[in-house]
């Protein structure tokens, strides 16, 4: 059986969206196939390799797409070369995630579903859970790469088309993705015979890939909070019934071994031995008085956000005590990273009830956020958490989206989505500039391989008589 590799009309580039942010790397544990080589796919192979890139990918790109979104959600400074944080229009291809994870995904859905390999796929797990594994996984990257550029290549993108992708509208890409989660969902059977092989993530608990792909669902709907309330109401309340994260148990976390494989914030700082990112003053100063605080960064001197380069190199010569991001403690080479944790659903779900999508509690779901994410981070206790509490009260959605915003640290795609999303925490510009971007540029590799469909995608997004601007809005940021 011949299983088609994406062939995009911006693929076939050497260019990857950053040095790290798809590479391909070793399998965790003893696998030792590389599984884009076999002769016939190792489903296995293929999950684990997509899993235990997720938090490089959607985690710490190191100078990728999520860390420039950190740097427009001021979670981080740059210390000496600040073009990205004042705004200097990126140029990241997205082949890599493409002919990557994508890719691999892909393989492991048709590998399973076609009758020719189905059953040899079994073994390797029900079909029917590596496939609906697949898809929620699939749908989590595209989420990613629509919240970021806009209007993608979806529907046709994985498919073998003779290299031309049209640009597919970000307001019909979001209502597939939650169709996709949804169905996914009710695809995971929880009593099938044969456990999925290859899950780091969840360890083949299929409950937990339930919770997750619900959650997934719903926080793409809290994303049409502007632009289609009455889907996203209808379409959270179903996700939050059939069920979401709401225990750190059930985080969405990547255990890293160590050795080959590092957590990523500790392969950027001791192994790269970089130090060109530093914890925004402007996240530390909306933590001074916060527990966490000290779980955030290295220390509390926060690095002023969208220097000049003579400026930021002046700072960090005078202030070498500068905060790193996340404290020693939480950047060992085993250190976890998780991708999604219950405080973000806790606190999802008091944005929601504050909307009045919900009856419940608002007080009661927020101050759960806030407890789950001390407790994730270690600072628990209830004199504190009182204090804190009594101190940030949800008053508004402004106060419900500042915690969001913290819970998210340090997942730069999703503090900027609530940025984008709910206009908190209010976040000046770097000095001398207009206005935060609210989207990336399509990148190069587009340009030159897929011209007529990115320049036309491009041009939905032009501002003052720029096409393909960085400070358009996407469609659910309207």
């Amino acid at each position: 059986m011949k299983i088609n590799k994406i062939i995009l009309g911006l693929a076939v580039a050497t260019s990857l969206v950053a040095a790290q942010s798809c590479s391909k790397i070793d399998e965790f544990g003893d696998i030792n196939t590389n599984p884009n080589r076999a002769t016939e796919p190792v489903p296995s192979a293929l999950l684990t390799n997509v899993l235990s890139n997720l938090g490089n990918n959607l985690g710490w790109d190191q100078g990728g797409i999520n860390t420039v979104a950190g740097l427009y959600a001021q979670y981080f400074s740059e210390t000496q070369y600040t073009e990205a944080s004042r705004y200097a229009k990126p140029t990241f291809n997205v082949d890599g995630y493409y002919t990557g994870a994508l890719a691999d995904l892909q393989t492991i859905i048709i590998y399973n579903t076609d009758a020719a390999t189905s059953t040899k796929a079994n073994q390797y797990g029900t079909n029917a859970n590596q496939i609906a594994i697949a898809r929620i996984l699939k749908a989590q990257y595209f989420k990613f790469l629509t919240d970021a550029f806009g209007d993608i290549p979806y529907f046709t993108a994985l498919k073998a088309n003779n290299g031309s992708n049209t640009y597919d509208k970000q307001q019909d890409i979001y209502p597939d993705i939650i169709k996709e989660l949804k169905e996914a969902s009710a695809q995971l059977n929880t009593s099938a015979p044969i456990a999925v092989q290859g899950d780091i993530l969840f360890g083949g608990n299929i409950s937990k890939w339930k919770k997750y792909a619900n959650s997934l669902r719903a926080l793409a709907a809290l994303n049409l909070a502007k632009v289609n309330p009455t889907m996203g109401a209808s379409e959270f309340n179903a996700a939050i019934t059939a069920g979401v994260i709401e225990s750190n148990a059930d985080n969405a976390t990547i255990i890293y071994p160590g050795g080959k494989f590092p957590q990523p914030f500790y392969n950027y700082y001791n192994i790269t031995q970089r130090k060109d990112y530093a914890v925004s003053k402007s996240f530390t100063d909306r933590t001074s008085s916060d527990p966490r605080r000290t779980q955030f960064g290295s220390s509390q001197v926060g690095f002023p956000y969208g220097l000049t380069r003579d400026q930021a190199v002046a700072f960090a010569t005078a202030n070498t005590n500068y905060a790193n991001v996340l404290s020693p403690a939480n950047r060992q080479a085993t250190s976890p990273l998780t991708i999604i944790g219950a405080a973000n659903m806790w606190l999802a779900r008091a944005e929601a009830a504050q909307r009045g999508w919900t009856t419940e509690n608002k007080v009661t779901v927020y101050g759960t956020g806030v407890q789950r994410s001390m407790e994730q981070w270690g600072v628990y206790n209830a004199i504190d958490y009182a204090a804190y509490i009594a101190s940030n009260p949800p008053t508004d959605l402004a106060a419900i989206a500042t915690q969001e915003w913290i819970s998210w640290y340090p997942n730069g795609m999703e503090g900027w989505n609530t940025w984008r999303r709910t206009g908190s925490p209010t976040l000046a510009p770097a000095p001398g500039m207009p206005t935060i971007p609210r989207r990336f540029p399509y990148g190069p590799n587009e340009y030159n391989l897929n011209l007529a469909n990115v320049k036309a995608a491009g041009d939905r997004y032009a501002v003052a008589g720029v096409s393909d601007s960085q400070f358009a809005r996407i469609w659910w940021d309207q």
